[in-house]
């Protein structure tokens, strides 16, 4: 009997075979533009008066920004090699030469974390210039943007790539590029044996892993977007107050969902508090990976900024509505003197 899903033949990471056209790269344009068009919906629901080059601007600096951070953080915090250091040219250009040949390799690697930063870093600097309000506009981006991570997680799937760890879950799958195994130790012989993979003749076995992108792209986008645009965007708080549970909701989420990721190359856990003779099967959840060290960095900062945000919010309203009372003094005061 058979216990696993083989990874779907039928999916190629090009669109077009032999063109450098990627289905990764286009499912990031559509997540762009649903949350573009997910933020637009928002300014239209709260009859806010926004020009459109500045909705538009903004997206296209937390763009840059979000690429920017993203490849940072995978050339340096994901690349324990040191190979981009070598080789500093493949951080931005998308060939490589392979054996004399000139290869189109794409720009392979990046981060959600440090595209994160970006993101934020670049939002802040533009609202800052134009005199937006930072809070407000970043409620609106938030509740938007979980949607369009989903298709970002989707293309992860159809590149077969960011696949979890081994299981004998009836849910695990094959996929066609992932790391294969000596079909000599006994420990993939018993996993083979559990899936039903017949090991006779095969000298390397791959063995199936949780589709961990599908989990994301759901409990990471979908889930976290039901939440935010439904229920927590409807709730009345104070500015600031979707920035922070999204980046304390997502941190939670990924902060689990990494427990069946293949652990980094080359990282392992950073943090091991239980030794594992054989980490690639063996597991525990008291050794933490480098994206759990980000996502508990992630919780603390979005508890921290609904503090800092709901004080800043309320010193406003109070400045606002002591404002207001002079405003009214002021006007009884000129009643008088007439």
């Amino acid at each position: 009997m058979i216990g696993y899903l083989l990874y779907p033949s039928w999916i190629k990471p090009e669109v077009i075979p032999g063109l450098p056209i990627r289905w990764y790269g286009l499912m990031y344009l559509v997540a762009f533009i649903i949350s573009y068009l997910l933020f637009k919906y928002q300014i239209k629901e709260k009859k806010l008066e926004v020009n459109d080059d500045d909705v538009l601007n903004l997206f296209f600096w937390a763009i840059i920004g979000l690429l920017i951070g993203a490849r940072a953080f995978a050339v340096t915090i994901y690349d324990p090699t040191g190979y981009y250091l070598r080789h500093p040219l493949q951080i931005i250009v998308p060939f490589a030469r392979v054996n004399g040949r000139l290869v189109f390799t794409g720009i392979q690697g990046m981060s959600y974390h440090g595209g994160l930063v970006g993101v934020l870093i670049a939002s802040i600097v533009y609202c800052r210039v134009k005199k937006i309000n930072t809070r407000e506009w970043g409620d609106m981006a938030v509740a938007a943007i979980p949607l369009g991570y989903t298709f970002g997680r989707l293309g992860n799937f159809i590149n077969g790539e960011l696949y979890g760890r081994v299981t004998t879950a009836p849910w695990g799958m094959v996929f066609p590029h992932a790391q294969k195994f000596p079909a000599s130790e006994q420990w993939v012989q018993d996993f083979a044996a559990k899936v039903g993979i017949n090991t006779a003749g095969m000298s390397m076995v791959n063995l199936p892993r949780y589709p961990s992108q599908l989990f994301e792209a759901f409990f990471e986008g979908f889930f976290l977007w039901i939440i935010m645009w439904f229920i927590l965007r409807k709730m009345k708080t104070f500015k600031g107050f979707l920035i922070s549970s999204y980046i304390i909701g997502y941190g939670v989420i990924r902060f689990f969902i990494e427990y069946i990721r293949q652990p980094d190359i080359g990282i392992g856990y950073p943090i091991q508090f239980v030794h594992l003779n054989n980490p690639v099967y063996q597991f525990t959840p008291w050794n933490f990976t480098t994206g759990q060290i980000l996502n508990f960095l992630m919780i603390t900062g979005g508890v921290v900024a609904m503090f800092i945000f709901k004080a800043v919010d309320k010193r406003e309203q109070e400045t606002e509505i002591k404002q207001a009372k002079e405003h009214v003094s002021r006007r009884k005061l000129k009643k008088r003197i007439k």
